[in-house]
């Protein structure tokens, strides 16, 4: 399972027990869109070959905005 922590400059993941960082600036550029507005489906995209995705995308934006 693969656990995002979502903040304004990045994500913190937690990937097969590893603790790494995906900065804002990377997250843009591998997606081509603004940090607001790539999906939690997106990044798990970056992370894993073929995520299982489940419920609705959620923007960043939007998730940050509840948080």
């Amino acid at each position: 399972m693969t656990v995002l922590s979502f903040d304004k400059t990045g994500v913190d993941v937690v990937y097969e027990g590893t603790e790494f960082r995906l900065e804002k600036d990377l997250i843009e550029e591998a997606t081509e869109k603004s940090y607001h507005d790539v999906t939690d489906h997106e990044v798990l995209q970056i992370i894993e070959e073929s995520p299982e995705l489940s419920g609705e995308p959620a923007r960043i934006g939007d998730i940050l905005s509840t948080a």
